[in-house]
């Protein structure tokens, strides 16, 4: 058994916590704390005496909790058994953190639910040596920020989505716009998960939020995109300007139905669809050009329905079924319907058909 002359601790940056490979000591030992360490003398898992920096040589009266413990005889080179563990007190502020998974969040403004990673960074040290090496460390002979950072993964995770969730549902924000708050949420969360770090002996120096991101290639965040890209359309160009761009879509589609098919029923919707979309137009040109003398709108012709072939038909204008009595499509007997008749007619006794079917009196002349 080779007894110790000089103990110390010479590890990298990310060493939190070191244990010397070797208990067996000596009265008369150097122990080495460099600035920004400090030792513990532990002995059957209890923490004994406590180091600063500077360089001590051990004697009974520099370790009187572990020397009561064990009794040293004083004086001489007497040997003794000890653990020596040594607590990394430097702020190390490049520990990386992030999402392992997306979360899942509503955006608030579009009712859209998009999936968000979060990524950032974060700085530590140790501020209570003792409580650390007791409540955390455990045996573990060496523990890195890594570590530190497994622990608190959940905890950091959990009150991230907590204050994304909260902070889109109060301020009405959306998540393509959360990246403006992310100095605000840093401090938030640093004050939050700064108390359970606290708990095990850490001082959290630092935690900032980079970046808050859903992928491009998500599904619903091209749903999320085509609802910003319609609503800034509607902003730019005006709800009248919109509409009657979608109501284009709607009379190709009709155009295109009508190709396909020659019943009456396709011909009568696209006529009317048209009819509507000139009127439509008409009276957003007048608005848009700020006419201030303009004629009165044209009367709207009634519209009826037919019963061709004991299927109902339409509506079609007077002027649509004038066609088709002077094609024989349709006859005297054929029943017809408009908005206000109690029940459906035939053709020959309604009055604007009637003299489709027979002679009509000559009107009455004028008086002089």
């Amino acid at each position: 058994m080779a007894l110790i002359d000089v103990v110390k601790c010479e590890v990298n940056d990310k060493e939190l916590v070191y244990k010397f490979p070797s208990e067996d000591l000596r009265i008369g030992t150097q122990l080495i704390v460099y600035t920004g360490q400090t030792a513990f003398f532990v002995k059957g898992g209890k923490v004994m005496d406590q180091f600063e920096s500077g360089t001590y040589t051990i004697k009974t009266e520099n370790i009187p909790i572990l020397n009561k413990l064990i009794n040293i005889p004083f004086g001489g080179n007497t040997p003794f058994k000890a653990e020596v563990w040594f607590i990394n007190r430097l702020a190390i502020l490049d520990s990386k953190w992030g999402t392992p998974t997306p979360i899942q969040l509503k955006d608030p403004e579009y009712g859209v639910i998009v999936p968000v990673r979060a990524f950032g960074q974060y700085g530590l040290k140790v501020a209570n040596p003792k409580l650390f090496l007791e409540t955390l460390v455990g045996n573990t002979t060496s523990f890195t920020t890594e570590k530190v950072g497994d622990y608190f993964k959940g905890k950091m995770v959990s009150k991230l989505t907590n204050l994304l969730s909260t902070k889109i549902a109060d301020y009405k924000i959306s998540v393509l716009n959360i990246n403006s708050h992310l100095t605000e949420m840093s401090e938030m969360l640093q004050k939050e998960i700064g108390k359970d770090f606290a708990n095990y002996g850490l001082q959290l120096e630092s935690f900032n939020v980079m970046s808050v991101n859903v992928p491009q290639d998500d599904p619903s965040f091209k749903k999320l995109k085509e609802a910003i890209d319609k609503a800034a359309q509607l902003r730019i160009v005006g709800r009248d300007i919109y509409q009657m761009d979608r109501s284009f879509d709607v009379l190709d589609k009709v155009a295109a139905n009508e190709g396909a098919s020659s019943s009456l029923m396709n011909m009568g919707m696209g006529l009317g669809v048209g009819m509507n979309m000139g009127n439509h137009m008409g009276a957003m040109a007048a608005q848009n050009l700020n006419t201030h003398i303009a004629p009165p709108p044209i009367p709207q012709q009634s519209t009826y329905y037919l019963a061709i072939n004991g299927q109902q038909s339409g509506p079609f204008d007077v002027a649509t079924i004038t066609s088709y009595v002077n094609g024989g499509q349709v006859t005297k007997d054929t029943l017809a319907w408009k908005q206000g008749m109690p029940t459906w007619s035939a053709l020959g006794s309604i009055p604007e058909f009637s003299c489709l079917f027979a002679p009509c009196p000559p009107p009455i002349p004028p008086t002089l």
